[in-house]
């Protein structure tokens, strides 16, 4: 995947946070996906629709972006724009209470929403499972604290995250909120390695959150945070 590609769309009015981009790059790059034009992919928390749009591109299947804070109309007007329109279904639905019918994604991506939701043991086997489809793939791209510094979040990032302290987890406590299931085959967490890169893209910009990231980078956001990549498997039926 060539990032260059996108970078066209990637402002202060589409980022939300560290660039999302980046990110899926990096996962793809990790783990690719092989998919066909009919196969279809959920994009959970899209955002602004910045990674629905490089899912749709790069795989060629058919995306449903969801997104509780981003109206679905808000974002059929950004997919007519960038041409991805009959591709790309916009979604409005609480991650809790997704209306799509049973076992019928082929994979899901979650690129710096899913800690938003899903930090407690059970909610990837009640509220995701039962969407995919058998064989399918999980990529999920979130922030998180250092394995090094997995129980201090409390301490270290109060001053920055304040009561939000909560979302973030190291790679091996997300690998146990993942949880196991007769249907899973294999679970791996790990520090993505696109952290300062996807930092940086954000803080160049003039977003006010990114302003408000800005004082605090260097003393607790580079030094005890990462990115958490998270790669999940499911059995194929023999």
């Amino acid at each position: 995947m060539n990032i260059g590609d996108y970078k066209a769309y990637v402002s202060a009015e589409t980022m939300m946070g560290p660039n999302s981009i980046r990110i899926l790059a990096e996962l793809f790059d990790k783990y690719p996906l092989q998919l066909a034009p009919d196969d279809r992919i959920l994009d959970l928390g899209c955002g602004t629709g910045l990674t629905s749009l490089v899912i749709a591109r790069e795989t060629g299947a058919k995306v449903f972006a969801n997104d509780l804070w981003i109206s679905a109309e808000e974002n059929r007007k950004r997919f007519s724009k960038w041409g991805v329109e009959g591709q790309i279904t916009p979604v409005c639905e609480d991650a809790n209470h997704l209306p799509f019918e049973k076992e019928q994604f082929h994979a899901l991506i979650s690129i710096d929403s899913y800690h938003y939701f899903a930090g407690s043991k059970g909610f990837f086997q009640k509220k995701i499972l039962p969407f995919m489809k058998d064989g399918g793939v999980v990529l999920i791209g979130v922030p998180g604290l250092k394995e090094e510094y997995k129980d201090r979040a409390e301490e270290l990032l109060s001053d920055w995250l304040g009561e939000d302290i909560y979302m973030f987890k190291s790679p091996k406590n997300w690998k146990k909120i993942i949880g196991n299931s007769e249907r899973i085959q294999s679970v791996k967490t790990w520090e993505m390695d696109c952290f300062s890169e996807a930092w940086d893209d954000w803080l160049a910009t003039n977003n006010k959150f990114a302003l408000g990231d800005k004082k605090y980078f260097e003393t607790i956001i580079k030094p005890y945070t990462c990115f958490v990549g998270i790669y999940i498997k499911l059995k194929k039926v023999l």
